[in-house]
């Protein structure tokens, strides 16, 4: 689904919402809610409403700050959540705020998703359509044998 509203210049601009299942896996409770698509979020936005419905106690959870875009900083609870789209699912940070669901950058591309801009929807990466690509690096792989081993090679040079 797509709303519209208009940009400075009067141009229409789109909205785009998903359907989404959060999930809290210790609870092992989880709820289907429609979710803005906002990439200009770093994470997961859930109203207060929907935590506590997870089974979620607000006041036991950890704290984190955020800056608002009117650029006020508030302190919210922080609940770890399982989310899901179509078929593809990642773990995510969603902080209590708001009316609405909010699906940020981390979730989308940690489920490898990217926004359509022409079609206003979202979309599997169409450069990886089998799913996320989760590379670390050569530096970073070779140095895991430097953890992991008892006969540790030394690391690689620059």
């Amino acid at each position: 689904m797509v709303t519209t509203s208009t940009d400075e210049q009067g141009k229409p601009m789109g909205y785009v919402h998903v359907d989404i299942t959060l999930c809290n896996l210790f609870a092992k409770k989880s709820i289907h809610v429609r979710a803005l698509v906002d990439t200009g979020a770093f994470m997961m936005g859930v109203p207060a409403n929907i935590a506590t419905g997870l089974g979620f106690d607000l006041d036991e959870m950890s704290t984190c700050e955020a800056t608002l875009a009117d650029g006020t900083r508030v302190r919210r609870p922080v609940v770890p959540l399982q989310v899901g789209f179509q078929e593809r699912s990642c773990s995510a940070d969603g902080i209590v705020l708001g009316d609405e669901c909010v699906v940020g950058v981390l979730a989308l591309e940690a489920m490898g998703l990217v926004v359509d801009p022409i079609q206003q929807r979202v979309i599997p990466n169409p450069k990886h359509p089998e799913g996320p690509i989760l590379f670390a690096g050569l530096k970073a792989i070779l140095g895991q044998r430097w953890i992991l081993t008892w006969n540790p090679l030394p690391p690689p040079s620059e």
